[in-house]
C-alpha cells in the first residue's frame, strides 16, 4: 500500500468534541500507541500539554497537586492520567469551581483501575471516549485500498505506527510488534499484576492467540499454561482492560432453545494477533489454517470500532444454539435482533444463511435484519439477506 502523509484523521475526533461541549473533562482511553495523545493536541492544539510519564512532572502533580492544576488556568491536555490518579480528586474541585466545559482532557492506556478511579473522583463531569486502533475506514483515507489487499491488511493491523510516512518504508510490523509485546504489553501487565514468571505469562498470551475467534473455555486454556482458572481469570481480566482482547458474550435470550453460555474470545488488532500466532507475511496468511479465525477477528474489530469511535456502547454478542448453529454477530436496534453471519472465503455459499435463517425463525417477529461479511469484493442481496464485501466496510458497518 502506498501510505499518504503521517497525520490520519480519527472519527473519534468528532465525538470527542462533541463531548467536550457537555462535559468539563473529557477522558480519552485506549490501548497503547492506538492514537489517543495524537487525537487529543491535534483536537484542542490551543491547550498545553503534560505527560505523567515524565518523572519531573508526576513528581509535581503528586507532592503539590494544586500547584501543578493552577498552572492550567485554561485546561490542558493530561496524558497517561493513570501514573497519577491521585490527582482526579484535585481535579474534580478545579472543574466545579471553574464551571466550564472542555476544560480538561486526559488520556489513560490502562484501563484497570483507571476507571474506577474517573468513575469515583468525577462522576458526572466526565465524557468517556475507548479509541482503538486505525479503521479500515481511517486507513483508507490515508492509503488506496485495493480489492486484492486484504491479507495485508489483517496482516499489519491497525496501529498507526505502522501507517507513519516517516518510518514505514523501514518499520516491518513483525519488528514494531515485536518492541511493542516487551515494552507495554508485559510491563503494563507486570505493573498491574506482579508476574514473576514472565515465560509462563508470555506462553498465556501465545494461547490466547491460538483461540482467537473460538468460544473460550478457560479451565482448557489455564491448563495449557500450567496455571490455575483463577490465575488465567485474572490475567485474561487485565489483557482485556488493557485493550488486547475483547471477550463477546453470547446473546441471554434463549427462544425456547438451550444456548451456549461461554463467551467467545477476540483479539482487538488483527498485527498483533499475527505476529503471536508467528505469521510473518501475508503470504503465509493467506494459507493459514488460522485465516477464517482471523478474518472474523478483524471484522468484530471493525465493527466495535465504529461503534466506539462515535461514542456508542459496545453491546455486541453472538448466538449459538446447542446443536452449533451460530451467528457470529447479533445487536440490538429499536427492539429488533439483527445478525451477522462472518466468512473469509470469495465464493458466496447458501450455507453461509443458516445461522441468520435460524436466528430468525426462532426470533419471529423481534428479527430486524440478516448480513453476510465475507472476504468477496461485491456486494448484493438474495433470500431477504445483504451479502456485504469486506471493502464494504469502508463506508458502512453493519451496526451503521
Amino acid at each position: 500500500m502506498s501510505i499518504a502523509p503521517s497525520h490520519i484523521e480519527r472519527h473519534a475526533h468528532d465525538t470527542l468534541i462533541r463531548l467536550s461541549r457537555a462535559f468539563p473533562v473529557v477522558a480519552l482511553t485506549g490501548p497503547r500507541q492506538s492514537g489517543k495523545t495524537t487525537l487529543a493536541c491535534n483536537a484542542f492544539a490551543q491547550k498545553p500539554y503534560r505527560t505523567l510519564e515524565d518523572p519531573e512532572t508526576r513528581r509535581l502533580a503528586l507532592s503539590d497537586p494544586r500547584a501543578f492544576l493552577a498552572q492550567f488556568p485554561e485546561g490542558a491536555v493530561l496524558d497517561e492520567i493513570q501514573r497519577a490518579p491521585e490527582l482526579l480528586s484535585y481535579l474534580q474541585g478545579v472543574v466545579d469551581r471553574q464551571q466550564r466545559m472542555g476544560l480538561f482532557i486526559i488520556t489513560g492506556s490502562q484501563q484497570f483501575g483507571l476507571l474506577e478511579s474517573i468513575t469515583q473522583s468525577l462522576a458526572g463531569r466526565v465524557g468517556l471516549i475507548e479509541l482503538l486502533p486505525l479503521s479500515l475506514t481511517e486507513i483508507g483515507h490515508a492509503t488506496h485500498i485495493s480489492h486484492t489487499q486484504l491479507n495485508e491488511l489483517m496482516f499489519t493491523g491497525g496501529y498507526p505506527a505502522l501507517y507513519n510516512s516517516l518510518r514505514v518504508q523501514a518499520l516491518a510490523p513483525r519488528d514494531w510488534f515485536r518492541a511493542y509485546v516487551s515494552t507495554y504489553i508485559e510491563r503494563d501487565v507486570r505493573q498491574v499484576l506482579g508476574v514473576r514468571d514472565l515465560a509462563t505469562f508470555e506462553r498465556f498470551i501465545l494461547m490466547c492467540a491460538s483461540r482467537s475467534g473460538q468460544l473460550l473455555n478457560l479451565q482448557s486454556l489455564a491448563a495449557d499454561c500450567g496455571i490455575s482458572a483463577n490465575t488465567a481469570r485474572q490475567w485474561l481480566s487485565v489483557l482485556e482492560s488493557s485493550y488486547i482482547v475483547r471477550l463477546l458474550q453470547p446473546w441471554h435470550e434463549n427462544f425456547g432453545k438451550r444456548l451456549v453460555k461461554m463467551p467467545k474470545l477476540y483479539f482487538l488488532d488483527t498485527g498483533l494477533l499475527c505476529w503471536l500466532l508467528r505469521i510473518d507475511s501475508p503470504q503465509l496468511l493467506a494459507t493459514h489454517a488460522m485465516r477464517g479465525f482471523i478474518f472474523e477477528t478483524w471484522v468484530i474489530a471493525e465493527t466495535l470500532k465504529h461503534r466506539l469511535n462515535q461514542g456508542l456502547p459496545a453491546d455486541l454478542y453472538f448466538w449459538r444454539d446447542n446443536h452449533g448453529v451460530e451467528v457470529d454477530l447479533l445487536f440490538e436496534h429499536a427492539g429488533l435482533l439483527h445478525a451477522v453471519e462472518i466468512k473469509s472465503g470469495i465464493t458466496f455459499s447458501e450455507d453461509w444463511l443458516k445461522g441468520c435463517k435460524r436466528l430468525a425463525s426462532y426470533a419471529a417477529h423481534r428479527f430486524g435484519s440478516g448480513t453476510v461479511i465475507y472476504g468477496g469484493e461485491h456486494s448484493f442481496d438474495t433470500q431477504a439477506t445483504h451479502v456485504m464485501s469486506w471493502l464494504g466496510m469502508q463506508q458502512k458497518t453493519p451496526t451503521a
